[in-house]
C-alpha cells in the first residue's frame, strides 16, 4: 500500500538548448547577462560593475565567462571602438533571463486570466496547425533530440518557440508594454 498517491501535473517548462543551460550553470554569467541586457560594456566595465555588485573576479575570469556566453550565443560585440592602438570590445547581451517567483496567491489571482489565456491561445494554436502546420512539422523533423529526455515533444517545443520569438518580438517594439499599459 502507497503512502502517498498523487497526480503530479506539470506547472513548469524550461526550454533552452544544452549550451545555453551550460552557459547559466554559473551565477556571475547570469548577472553578466542582466547588466549587457540594458548596455553595452566592455570587459573592464562588466568587470567594475561585477565589482560594486559584491564580485571579486579578476578581469581574465570575467573574460572567459563573457567569451562562455559568447560560444553560447547569448551575448554579442556590439560595437568596435579603436583605443590606443588597439580595439576596444563593446559586448551586449541578446538573451534575456527572467528569474523570479509568482507569489503564493498569484494562482488564485490570475485563475480567470489563465482561463483566458487558455481559451484564446488554443485558438491561436489551432490557427497556427491549420495555417502553418507542414512548416512546424518539417522544422520539429529536423531537430535533434534532446540529450535528457527520453520523450521528444519537438512540435510542443516549436509552438512554444514560436510563441516565446512573438513575446520578445512584441517586447522589442514597445508593442507589448504598449499593450500593457493600455490594460491599467
Amino acid at each position: 500500500m502507497a503512502l502517498l498517491e498523487s497526480d503530479v501535473p506539470i506547472r513548469e517548462v524550461v526550454t533552452t538548448d544544452p549550451e545555453k543551460a551550460k552557459a547559466l550553470e554559473n551565477d556571475v554569467r547570469a548577472k553578466i547577462l542582466d547588466m549587457l541586457a540594458t548596455e553595452e560594456m566592455t570587459i573592464e566595465g562588466i568587470h567594475d560593475e561585477l565589482h560594486r555588485r559584491g564580485e571579486e573576479k579578476a578581469e581574465t575570469t570575467v573574460r572567459h565567462h563573457v567569451n562562455v556566453l559568447k560560444e553560447a550565443g547569448m551575448v554579442e560585440i556590439a560595437r568596435l571602438e579603436e583605443a590606443g592602438g588597439g580595439t576596444r570590445k563593446y559586448y551586449k547581451s541578446n538573451t534575456r533571463v527572467f528569474s523570479y517567483d509568482l507569489p503564493e496567491s498569484s494562482g488564485e489571482q490570475l485563475a480567470s486570466a489563465q482561463d483566458t489565456t487558455r481559451e484564446e491561445l488554443a485558438a491561436l494554436i489551432e490557427t497556427l496547425a491549420e495555417q502553418h502546420g507542414d512548416e512546424i512539422e518539417a522544422v520539429a523533423r529536423e531537430m535533434k533530440p534532446c540529450e535528457y529526455c527520453q520523450t521528444q515533444h519537438y512540435e510542443e517545443f516549436v509552438v512554444r518557440e514560436l510563441l516565446n520569438r512573438a513575446l520578445i518580438d512584441l517586447g522589442e517594439t514597445g508593442e507589448l508594454d504598449d499593450l500593457l499599459s493600455t490594460a491599467e
